[in-house]
């Protein structure tokens, strides 16, 4: 690793960089194209609100990967509840009537997810097996 990977802010210098996986409830598949845009649009702005780079971005029809990285101030688990609190709300305002069609009651997540640390593959390999996960409903 070479110090152009690692990144500083006031009282640190870091490389925490992380993929999750958040699932749809049920596992309805309903994220479309235009689901998924949006979701990357709400997705960056919390990321980046919090000082974090969107480093890949992808999804299939119930369930999205997100490669991130944040400063180490950032608490993963308040990080992750308002990404998931956030986009639901979100989208199930601007596509109420798409999602009426697969949940009767205002949810959008599951309530598990997962979260990883990137140490043993490398960036190049993870960038990769997310752009392959392209298989989004139009």
């Amino acid at each position: 690793m070479n110090n152009s990977e690692f990144k500083s802010n006031r009282h640190s210098i870091y490389n925490l960089k992380y993929h999750l996986v958040v699932i749809t409830k049920y596992r309805h598949k309903c994220i479309n194209k235009e689901l998924l845009d949006d979701l990357n649009e709400i997705f960056k702005n919390i990321i980046e609100g919090k000082n974090g780079t969107i480093i890949e971005f992808n999804g299939e029809p119930d369930h999205i990967h997100l490669l991130f990285e944040t400063p180490p101030q950032v608490e993963l688990a308040k990080l992750v509840n308002t990404l998931k609190t956030v986009s639901s709300r979100l989208i199930r305002k601007k596509h109420s009537e798409y999602l009426k069609e697969y949940y009767c009651k205002p949810v959008f997540w599951s309530r598990s997810y997962c979260i990883l640390t990137i140490g043993g593959a490398t960036i190049e390999m993870i960038e990769k097996y997310i752009r392959s996960q392209a298989g989004v409903k139009d």
